[in-house]
């Protein structure tokens, strides 16, 4: 199993995200772009991630090329992103964030489909590869936010670059593994979402993505405006990804104990009650 081949990609697919998550907002603020402009904006990274592993999917499904699709994927999303050292104003940057959000989301669903048919049944395995992804996550973020602060953030969309071309390179190391013989599905898509426990599950995902939009694209600007410097706002931002590191540290004992349901479930309120303590701290 290509253990050290997979995790790179994963480190190199989750530090980018380290950057654009984090700093993309300020940097837009930089630019000069209101909060509604950085907002729409921003929205542009979500449409993409809704859109194109969908249809990536199903290219990767009826062409049985899912590692070059990840590798095509992978390379254009980081010649797209040259594109941002060429445009200024609303519509460039728009156009050129169209473009490799939609490349760069499509690679990492059909990464996990080839990690775990590498995994086979040792799929307990899996979260110690993605655990590299937030390892990479924290510290860029952390060396990010101390850069940051010392520079400003015409160093953000260089960075990107390099982690992109850092994708790429780690998805052409990533061997073809061996395709596990699949049965016929039991049933049509349509009607698989009309169950009552997945429109649930469906919905439960949606509130959540829905809740942490503006988490995800102000969150950075909030910290900065209120007088925190960029090395703490990149800690903060660290520390909750620490979090996750020892969640996937543990996961399968959580899982084993409570069960997925449960662990849903639970999390969900802790969310939605600890969003709220900024705006009960603030001042």
């Amino acid at each position: 199993m290509p253990y050290w081949r997979l995790s790179s990609f994963y480190f190199f697919y989750f530090a980018a995200l380290g950057v654009l998550i984090p700093f993309w907002g300020l940097y837009l603020k930089d630019l000069g772009f209101t909060p509604l402009v950085i907002g729409e904006l921003m929205a542009i990274l979500m449409a993409t991630k809704i859109i194109a592993p969908n249809l990536w999917g199903w290219i990767a499904d009826r062409t049985d090329a899912r590692l070059p699709l990840v590798r095509l994927g992978s390379l254009l999303s980081l010649l797209a992103f040259f594109g941002m050292f060429a445009v200024n104003g609303f519509w460039g940057i728009a156009l050129v964030m169209t473009l490799f959000s939609f490349f760069w989301h499509a690679s990492l669903p059909q990464v996990e489909v080839v990690t775990f048919n590498h995994l086979g049944t040792r799929t307990r395995r899996y979260a110690t590869i993605r655990l590299w992804g937030s390892i990479s996550f924290i510290l860029t973020v952390l060396a990010l936010g101390a850069v940051v602060e010392r520079t400003g953030t015409d160093i953000i969309p260089k960075l990107i670059l390099v982690f992109y071309a850092g994708i790429w390179l780690s998805s052409l190391a990533i061997p073809d593994p061996r395709r596990p013989s699949m049965g016929q599905p039991s049933g049509s898509l349509a009607g698989l979402v009309k169950r009552p426990e997945i429109i649930a599950f469906l919905a439960a995902c949606f509130l959540m993505q829905a809740s942490h939009g503006a988490f995800y694209t102000f969150y950075s600007i909030y910290l900065t405006e209120a007088g925190y410097s960029g090395a703490l706002v990149g800690a903060l931002w660290a520390w909750g990804v620490v979090l996750e590191v020892l969640v996937f540290w543990r996961m399968h004992r959580l899982l084993e104990r409570f069960g997925a349901r449960r662990i849903l479930l639970e999390t969900a309120f802790l969310d939605s009650f600890y969003e709220k303590i900024p705006f009960k701290t603030e001042g």
